[in-house]
């Protein structure tokens, strides 16, 4: 039985709302923490396991996108319909948005807590954890989204083995994190970088700009290559 738009929009929400408390919150709350801190491979991990589990929860209901990106590159891949771009996009944002929220109240409950340290922030230039230039951001955003994209949706093709999909998409954005989180912080993601934008403000929401163009390029740009690459017509 398919599920209802309601629901699937509830999926959504709830599922990058998951990925912000996980991936983000790790990175908040447990990167640096004294003696015990998990560091960029910890962070890195912890993305990779939000979407994992919530690919196995919610996968069979919306899909399990929880990223405007991936919903771009899924349509134009050929698999998901542009009538529901923007409900899914508002649904993601918004979700994570409410993550960022529970973070932030989390996160200010010792008194050392200051936002404007970053609050896990997309950023390039001074902003970026290497310094990395708004050029080097930009290639990394757009080429590493297109190979998630890319092993998104190859894992999820007909052709593909059954049941195994959830684990390669996840152990695909771990991967992404490990190269990029010194560059970017990672993003691959417009709505992860809007939710902790949005409380950082300033510096945070002038750079977005890229943190929404880049991915969503790069998921088209992939949508597109996938699609005649699993093209059997084209053999």
């Amino acid at each position: 039985m398919t599920s209802s738009t309601p629901q699937k929009l509830a999926a959504e929400f709830i599922g990058t709302a998951w990925l912000m408390l996980g991936g983000c919150g790790s990175a908040v709350l447990a990167a640096g923490f004294p003696q015990y801190g998990i560091a960029f491979a910890g962070v890195s991990l912890a993305f990779g396991l939000t979407v994992l589990t919530m690919a196995y929860t919610i996968g069979h209901i919306s899909g399990c996108h929880l990223n405007p990106a991936v919903s771009f590159g899924l349509w134009a891949g050929g698999r998901f319909p542009a009538s529901q771009l923007g409900p899914y996009i508002a649904a993601q944002v918004l979700g994570a948005i409410a993550g960022a929220a529970v973070l932030y109240v989390i996160a200010s409950g010792v008194p050392t807590f200051d936002v404007a340290n970053g609050f896990a922030s997309n950023g390039y230039g001074e902003h970026s954890p290497g310094g990395f230039t708004v050029g080097a951001a930009a290639v990394t955003e757009f080429v590493l989204t297109f190979f998630f994209l890319t092993v998104i949706l190859g894992a999820t093709s007909s052709r593909a083995p059954a049941g195994f999909a959830p684990i390669a998409i996840g152990l695909c954005l771990t991967l992404i994190h490990l190269i990029s989180i010194p560059v970017t912080n990672t993003s691959v993601n417009p709505a992860r970088s809007t939710g902790p934008a949005l409380f950082v403000g300033g510096w945070a929401l002038s750079q977005l700009w890229l943190f929404w163009i880049a991915p969503i390029a790069g998921a088209v740009a992939a949508g597109f290559f996938a699609r005649w690459l699993d093209d059997q017509k084209a053999a």
